[in-house]
């Protein structure tokens, strides 16, 4: 996954992170954190604007965040209900004439 730098900026905005000699690293991290939650939890857009894509963002940034302070493992378990709330969101609904009774 690309990475922009304009997310990579959104990103060290929040951790109020001035320099740039980390930024191929953040950018690493992201995309790993991207996939991790891609796949947790379905397919997302993080260049999306709808609600579900901005709740896939803030997961992929706080996961960048434990990632970042060498604190990955306690993510899952800080982070559970918003994973499965996210996952159970972007299950494809079916198609009601595909429904069998």
């Amino acid at each position: 996954m690309e990475i922009t730098n304009q997310l990579l900026q959104e990103f060290k905005d929040r951790l109020h992170i001035s320099h740039s000699s980390e930024d191929d690293n953040l950018k690493r991290l992201l995309s790993f954190s991207v996939s991790a939650i891609k796949s947790s939890c379905g397919d997302f857009n993080i260049y999306g604007t709808s609600e579900t894509d901005n709740r896939a963002k803030e997961l992929v940034f706080e996961r960048t965040r434990y990632a970042y302070n060498d604190a990955l493992e306690y993510f899952q378990g800080n982070f559970i209900s918003e994973i499965t709330s996210l996952g159970l969101s972007l299950i494809p609904e079916e198609d009601e004439t595909d429904a069998t009774i």
